[in-house]
């Protein structure tokens, strides 16, 4: 029997994983989109004239062994892939991609849903009906349903190419970011790393079959946190380098002409839908509307950050000539000699507060009683549900009263089989149409520790939690009913805004005097160091908002190409586009190169990079509110949840944002933070 051919039965529907085999994903998957084919056939041959009940609501309806097999693939596929997994998934992605053309390019749906669109106002549809309606109709219209069949056909063609490109970018970058983990020889070398640190490159080293030896492993972005700890000088140059060199080595994993064939066809592809770029596709169902927007935030942003990292960067080096360096500052000293300027100035070393964030102490005593004097929630371990990693642990989640909200589910340790970075997954969605309630899961990257030592995250991992966590949040605080707008399902450069409100209970008083416990002593983070913490907020932000305003305008220049446009370079194409942005700073490289930036160009943030910071103005302006409103409060929290967490996507993100806020979101809290004023 296929687990994926009928509901689970497991609390909340929890995926059963202990059931699911390799060989039922490919079964699954096909008789999904088969079965979806029929089920919008049958929607489109009702004789009777569209309504809502007869087209909208069978078409939430359709597609769920799709879905139920989907989530859980690509779920796998990121966190514990193999070469059984990747095959499929490259099989996949075209016969995907041409399944979700064969419905929104379909002209009798398409037919019936402008009809009801044409007719909304006599509906009387309560709102989020409503809203459904138009989210299909503004959906269809802009992935190309209008178009004549030569040109539905020739879009076909693209989009099943740019699945392909796509799978295959994120596969090599997999394969590349494993072939250049840093091996080093002498535990000499590892000079400055803490003893957890140097045990997980052990334990590394190990798992690859190297016994005696040490693995660094490399992180998503162009910087690995082991920068601002080690020593040699040489080996920082070494485990830079090999951050960059991801997918330019040539060989079977190099990604520059799948960096170029992307963007072409995406350009291509934008110009056949009526666009002038890809950019102006992607941007004319985002909050920010136009390419111009966000050109306009983004490069009012950029020049005052390349200010303020010469002047950061003019400090560094005036520490190396102090210590009698001898040489000029380079990228990879950039962290450690940060690090040392902000042990001068403030007091503060990072790595020193490691001691004090225990993984689980973090976790229990941190981010989840964050949430729990927020929104009145409690978290309970469920040892006895089985997720698709024994390193991923399930936890149920309940309101203040005992009823159910879902579950959620860490994974939170780095291996050769997961992707980097870290992510939120939604492996069931809440909806009332279904009846389901959410369950959610994070994904992180954080070295494992041999056994019996204690994993202690640094000050960014800690962040990362959090931030993660708020996605988490999200997706089990929506209240909806159809599953379209289930969960984080917001418009893109929405998506962020309530993960980066979460990171702010990181270093709220309370939060951190209950997490932050030196793992040995038991002694909390003493209130000088936390001041001190609290006082170097925005110190070297002139270089974390330059690497990644390069990034995100770098997004911007592959997607604002026409698709006339001739490039052929990968690295002069990215130097231009840096040195136009004032942003070529050599000891400042962009947080992801082309080569390896799969937000971008495999993850679904084409064109739609500058989100982080575009969130930040209305999670910065939320921030300031719940300071004006006495902070981690039931109240605040309730009012957080119900007018913007629990909206999910069955409204605008800005008219929630006005109702939660009672006015639209100012820059000035965002300038302020960091430093750009």
């Amino acid at each position: 029997m296929n687990p994926f051919f009928s509901p689970s039965t497991l609390t909340y529907e929890l995926p059963p994983f202990g059931l699911i085999r390799e060989e039922h994903y490919r079964p699954a998957f096909l008789q999904g989109m088969a079965e979806q084919i029929l089920e919008v056939a049958a929607i489109c041959g009702v004789p009777d004239a569209p309504t809502f009940d007869n087209t909208m609501v069978p078409l939430e309806l359709s597609g769920q062994l799709l879905t139920r097999v989907a989530a859980v693939f690509f779920n796998r596929s990121s966190s514990d892939s193999n070469q059984l997994t990747d095959a499929l998934e490259e099989e996949l992605a075209p016969l995907l991609a041409a399944h979700a053309d064969a419905i929104r390019l379909n002209p009798e749906l398409f037919a019936r849903v402008a009809a009801l669109h044409a007719q909304l106002d006599r509906l009387q549809l309560d709102a989020e009906s409503r809203y459904l309606v138009e989210r299909y109709h503004t959906e269809f219209t802009l992935a190309g349903a209008g178009l004549t069949d030569a040109a539905k056909a020739e879009l076909r063609d693209y989009n099943a190419r740019l699945s392909t490109a796509t799978t295959r970018f994120e596969k090599n970058l997999l394969a590349d970011t494993n072939d250049l983990a840093l091996v080093l020889e002498n535990v000499a070398e590892l000079d400055g790393l803490t003893a957890g640190q140097i045990s997980a490159a052990a334990e590394a080293a190990t798992e690859r079959g190297l016994p005696g030896r040490y693995v660094i492993t490399l992180v998503l972005p162009t910087g690995h946190p082991y920068l601002a700890q080690l020593t040699n000088r040489g080996v920082r140059e070494r485990l830079l380098a090999a951050s960059r060199s991801r997918g330019i080595r040539g060989g079977d994993h190099d990604n520059r002409e799948l960096v170029l064939s992307i963007a072409r066809l995406r350009a291509e592809r934008a110009r056949l839908l009526g666009f002038d770029s890809h950019a102006a596709a992607v941007t004319a169902d985002q909050t920010a509307k136009t390419p111009q927007a966000i050109a306009d935030l983004l490069g009012r942003l950029a020049p005052a950050a390349a200010r303020n990292a010469l002047v950061e960067q003019a400090d560094l080096q005036a520490r190396i000539d102090q210590d009698g360096g001898g040489f000029e500052l380079a990228a990879w000293d950039w962290a450690f000699y940060t690090e040392q300027v902000r042990r001068a100035r403030y007091h503060v070393d990072t790595s020193a507060m490691r001691p004090y964030f225990e993984l689980e102490r973090v976790l229990r005593d941190g981010v989840f009683y964050a949430a729990s004097r927020l929104y009145g929630v409690t978290f309970t371990e469920r040892p006895d549900l089985v997720a698709w990693h024994p390193e991923a642990r399930v936890f149920e989640v309940t309101e203040a009263d005992g009823s159910p909200v879902g579950l959620y589910i860490g994974d939170f340790y780095t291996r050769d089989s997961k992707r980097g970075g870290a992510w939120m997954n939604s492996l069931v969605s809440q909806s009332a149409l279904l009846d389901s309630s959410a369950v959610v899961c994070n994904n992180l990257n954080v070295p494992r520790p041999a056994a019996g030592e204690p994993t202690l995250l640094s000050f960014d991992e800690v962040t990362t939690l959090f931030h993660e966590f708020g996605h988490a949040l999200h997706g089990l605080f929506a209240r909806v009913t159809y599953p379209k707008f289930a969960g984080t399902n917001v418009y893109r450069d929405f998506v962020e805004f309530p993960s980066q409100v979460n990171e702010m209970w990181m270093l709220w008083p309370e939060v951190l005097a209950h997490y932050a416990v030196h793992h040995e002593t038991g002694e909390a983070m003493p209130q000088d160091l936390v001041d001190r913490i609290q006082d170097s907020t925005a110190f070297n932000e002139g270089f974390s908002t330059s690497e990644y305003l390069a990034a995100a305008l770098l997004d911007q220049a592959w997607h604002r190409i026409d698709a006339d446009d001739t490039v052929t370079d990968v690295a002069a194409f990215e130097a231009a586009a840096l040195t136009a942005a004032g942003l070529d700073n050599p000891a400042v490289p962009t947080r992801y190169a082309s080569t390896y930036f799969a937000h971008t160009f495999a993850g679904g943030y084409d064109a739609g990079y500058y989100s982080y910071i575009w969130s930040e103005v209305q999670d910065a302006d939320a921030g300031e509110w719940f300071e004006d409103n006495g902070g981690l409060t039931r109240a605040n929290g309730d009012r957080f949840r119900r007018r913007l967490l629990g909206v999910g996507g069955s409204a605008d993100p800005l008219a929630a944002y006005r109702d939660f806020r009672g006015r639209d979101a100012g820059i000035q809290p965002l300038l302020d933070r960091r430093g750009l004023n």
